[in-house]
């Protein structure tokens, strides 16, 4: 797999990004040297697209295929597949508290620390339905990690689309989210546009 070891702050920087979209409580004070430079339709658009890869830790090959099934759901292409990179496994766990950046949650999951609708699911990619019930094992509940968690997460406010327990480590899909629910700095038509040339 394509592991990205770009320093987050760097990349964040060339993006024009909050590194606290991806949990990453720290902040720049180095100026974008290019920040100046005029930047053609092209670079825009490519840029919207990497900064969704990059929020939400996708590689080109999944994030194509993300979007041709985007494509062939009913409804606005752009929303669909924000929706779906929000539905993602890895994603949920993050948005739900259980992990402190994105980077974290993908790890949890892939540890096998994850459980949905009572089976032990290990795919970051994995898409949750509205319904599902997703928990951390109840072994790995009283790991001094989750704990530590826990802890640091403690203001953390649950979208309105997710139901979540932070005493219990267990939260639900209650429903599909709203594009206006996606508080991502993504301008998804570009990436529409992108793809559609």
């Amino acid at each position: 797999m394509a592991i990205n070891r770009t320093p987050v702050l760097k990349r964040c920087r060339s993006l024009d990004l909050e590194p606290s979209y991806l949990g990453v409580n720290k902040t720049s004070h180095r100026k974008n040297t290019r920040a100046n430079r005029k930047v053609s339709e092209y670079g825009l658009q490519l840029r919207e697209k990497q900064k969704a890869k990059f929020i939400y830790g996708v590689q080109e090959k999944p994030f194509r295929n993300m979007y041709e099934k985007a494509e062939r759901m009913p409804g606005l292409v752009g929303t669909n597949l924000m929706q779906l990179l929000e539905l993602r496994l890895d994603n949920i766990v993050f948005r739900l508290g259980f992990a402190r950046t994105r980077r974290e949650a993908r790890q949890i999951v892939s540890h096998k620390h994850v459980t949905v609708n009572g089976k032990t699911v290990n795919i970051p990619s994995y898409k949750v339905s509205p319904e599902d019930v997703i928990e951390i094992k109840e072994k790995s509940k009283s790991l001094q990690r989750f704990k530590d968690i826990v802890e640091a997460n403690k203001g953390i406010s649950v979208p309105a689309w997710l139901e979540g327990d932070s005493e219990k480590l267990s939260g639900k899909v209650v429903q599909i989210p709203l594009r206006e629910q996606i508080d991502v700095p993504v301008n998804e038509t570009l990436i529409v546009e992108l793809y559609s040339k």
